[in-house]
C-alpha cells in the first residue's frame, strides 16, 4: 500500500513537471512568434559616410557628399552596343534618371596639416547631395582644421560646398586652391544673361561666384599656374579637357606610394576599359581624351594610389594595366591600426 502511494506521487510530480515545462514552451514560442510577426522598423538610415585609409604618413579620409545620376546616353567616343555591354556587366544601380554615380571628397591628413580635395555640391544640385560636413564631423573633424582645400576644377558638385547652409565660408581657416584657367573662365557679374548663353551655363556663373566669394573677400583664394608652388608635398598634375585648367593633385607619403586625387579625369566605370570614351559635357574631348590616356597609363605604371570623385564610394584604389584598357582594383575595407 505504502509502494503504491509513493509511486502515485512519484506520477503527480512528473504530471506537473511536464505540465510546467509545456506551458513555458508555449509561452516561449508565443514570444517568438510576436518577435516574428512584428519585428523593429526598416532602418532609414545608412551607415556614415565616411571611411579612413592609412597610406605611409597619410590618413586619407573619403567623405561621402551624395550620388547624382548620370544617363548612359551621355558617355560617347565608343558604339553604343560596346558602351551598355560594360555598363550592363557592371550592374550598376541606374534609375530613370540615369546611373548611380557617387560624388565624393577627400580629406589629406599629415599630421600637420588638414587638407581636402573638392568640396562636395552643397545646395546647389538639390536633394541627395551636400552630405560632407556632417560625414567629416562624424569622421572626428571640425570644418575649422582645413587648412588648405585643392578644387580640381570649378563645377558646381566639385565647388559649391565651399560654402554652408547659410552661405557662409564652411571652411573659416582654409585657403582655397584653385586652378587659374577655371578662375579665369568665371564670367563677369550680369554674364549669364548675354543672349545665347544656355541655362545650365547660367545657374554655373552664378554658383561658381558665390561658391567663391567669401574666400576671395578674405584673401584666401588662390588662382595658381603650372608655374606656382602648391603647399610642401603637393604637386598639380595637369589633366585639362573636362574642363579648361582640370587638374588632379599628388600628395607625397612617406613610406608608400603618392596619393593621386584626380578629380572627374572619368565619370563612367566604362572609361576604365575605353578610355577613349568621353563625357559629353567635356569642355574639349579632344583635349580629355589623351589626357586621360595619359594620366591612366602613369597612376598604373607607378602604382599610385588613387582617390577618385566619381567611382563607387570610398573611391579609394589603384589602377592596372589590362590588355583591353585598364582595371579599377578598389580598396580593401580594412580596420584602422591600433596604436601601440
Amino acid at each position: 500500500m505504502q509502494t503504491n502511494s509513493r509511486s502515485t506521487s512519484f506520477a503527480r510530480v512528473i504530471r506537473a513537471t511536464m505540465l510546467a515545462l509545456a506551458c513555458q514552451l508555449f509561452a516561449t514560442e508565443t514570444l517568438i512568434a510576436r518577435d516574428l510577426a512584428a519585428p523593429s522598423p526598416i532602418p532609414q538610415q545608412q551607415a556614415p559616410g565616411y571611411y579612413h585609409q592609412p597610406i605611409g604618413n597619410l590618413r586619407v579620409t573619403a567623405l561621402f557628399d551624395g550620388v547624382l545620376y548620370l544617363p548612359r546616353t551621355q558617355l560617347l567616343g565608343i558604339t553604343p552596343a560596346a558602351r551598355d555591354a560594360l555598363i550592363d556587366r557592371d550592374l550598376l544601380p541606374e534609375t530613370a534618371n540615369g546611373l548611380q554615380t557617387s560624388v565624393n571628397v577627400f580629406l589629406i591628413n599629415d599630421g600637420k596639416r588638414l587638407m581636402m580635395v573638392d568640396t562636395g555640391s552643397a545646395q546647389c544640385f538639390g536633394p541627395g547631395l551636400a552630405q560632407t560636413l556632417p560625414n567629416l564631423r562624424a569622421a572626428g573633424y571640425r570644418p575649422a582644421e582645413v587648412s588648405d582645400i585643392f578644387i580640381t576644377h570649378a563645377h558646381p558638385d566639385h565647388l559649391c560646398g565651399l560654402l554652408d547652409a547659410e552661405g557662409n565660408a564652411a571652411y573659416p581657416n582654409a585657403t582655397v586652391w584653385l586652378p587659374g584657367e577655371d578662375g579665369a573662365a568665371f564670367p563677369a557679374e550680369g554674364a549669364e544673361d548675354r543672349p545665347g548663353v544656355p541655362q545650365t551655363l547660367r545657374m554655373f556663373f552664378a554658383m561658381q561666384r558665390a561658391a567663391v566669394a567669401p574666400y576671395r573677400a578674405q584673401d584666401r583664394l588662390r588662382l595658381f599656374t603650372a608655374k606656382d608652388a602648391l603647399p610642401a608635398g603637393v604637386k598639380a598634375v595637369a589633366v585639362h579637357g573636362h574642363t579648361p585648367g582640370h587638374t588632379a593633385y599628388l600628395f607625397d607619403a612617406i613610406g608608400a606610394k603618392p596619393v593621386l586625387a584626380w578629380g572627374d579625369t572619368l565619370h563612367y566605370r566604362a572609361q576604365f576599359a575605353h578610355p577613349e570614351a568621353h563625357y559629353q559635357y567635356d569642355a574639349d574631348a579632344n583635349h580629355a581624351v589623351p589626357a586621360r590616356q595619359t594620366l591612366l597609363e602613369r597612376a598604373a605604371r607607378e602604382d599610385w594610389w588613387i582617390a577618385a570623385a566619381h567611382v563607387s564610394f570610398p573611391g579609394l584604389g589603384h589602377v592596372r594595366r589590362e590588355s583591353q584598357g585598364y582595371a579599377w582594383l578598389p580598396v580593401e575595407y580594412s580596420p584602422l591600426p591600433t596604436s601601440p
